[in-house]
């Protein structure tokens, strides 16, 4: 499979997984005609295109790390006709913005991986508005997303020690994660627990083909010896989680809103 052909199929799964969730984001981020909307880690962009049809008079400006997906964010606006949406490969930690130019900022599970926190929303509070607004959607803990133990479970069966949290995860505390926005210069800030199943596909044998591209599924398949156990195993749990929808998982995430202060 090519390696443009393997970054599309991922951007369906992403978007196609977190369709449920992605309803919530939409009425939460309540883009108004005339916003000036920045999308952090927007990947394919399917957000940062909601937003563009709907803020006839503003912008929506997506940013990323990865070059293929934003190259498939830009081919899918233009398919759509839209001349108000931009896209930039940039790291929000770090990125020069123009100091208030934002009216909205909203990220969809993108915001959990930067390496100063701090710094990062800091960046980004200075990016909006004073009273302008934030949306952000982030997973809460790992043991409460069903989609990160089971596929661990599979992967080290014999395992009985705490699992490290992870990166996904860095946001899942809501006292620690008020603190970081309200020092950052963001006010008013709430959580609403969002609770959908993630969908992984209409079958195990497509969901194995996805999940195979984990970094930690990948990386125990590295091991040849242990490879055809591994995948039997992630099989029988996909199989296990296999409903009229297709493939599903327990999940729960924070949905966290607030202003920028002032």
């Amino acid at each position: 499979m090519m390696a443009d052909e393997t970054a599309l199929n991922f951007a369906d799964f992403y978007d196609a997984e977190l369709a449920l969730h992605n309803a919530h984001f939409r009425v939460a981020a309540a883009v108004g005609q005339s916003d000036c909307v920045l999308d952090i880690g927007c990947g394919a962009g399917q957000t940062t295109r909601d937003a563009a049809r709907v803020t006839e008079t503003g912008r929506a400006h997506g940013i990323d790390l990865s070059v293929t997906m934003l190259d498939i964010a830009r081919r899918r606006s233009a398919e759509e006709g839209l001349s108000n949406v931009t896209f930039e490969v940039a790291d929000a930690q770090n990125h020069f913005f123009a100091q208030g130019g934002f009216d909205l900022c909203i990220s969809r599970f993108g915001v959990m991986f930067f390496a100063d926190p701090a710094a990062a929303f800091a960046n980004i509070a200075n990016a909006v508005r004073p009273g302008g607004r934030f949306v952000f959607m982030v997973w809460q803990g790992r043991d409460r997303n069903e989609w990160a133990t089971a596929i661990h479970e599979a992967l080290n069966p014999d395992s009985t020690g705490p699992v490290a949290a992870g990166k996904a995860f860095s946001l899942s505390e809501p006292s620690v994660t008020s603190r970081l926005l309200e020092t950052a210069g963001f006010t008013a800030v709430e959580f609403r627990e969002i609770s959908e199943p993630v969908f992984y596909g209409p079958d195990p044998e497509t969901a194995l083909a996805t999940i195979q591209t984990f970094e930690n599924v990948e990386t125990a398949l590295n091991h040849p010896t242990a490879a055809s156990e591994i995948r039997a195993r992630l099989l029988d749990m996909l199989r296990a989680h296999q409903t009229s929808h297709g493939i599903q998982f327990d999940s729960r995430a924070w949905l966290i809103t607030g202003h920028r202060h002032g």
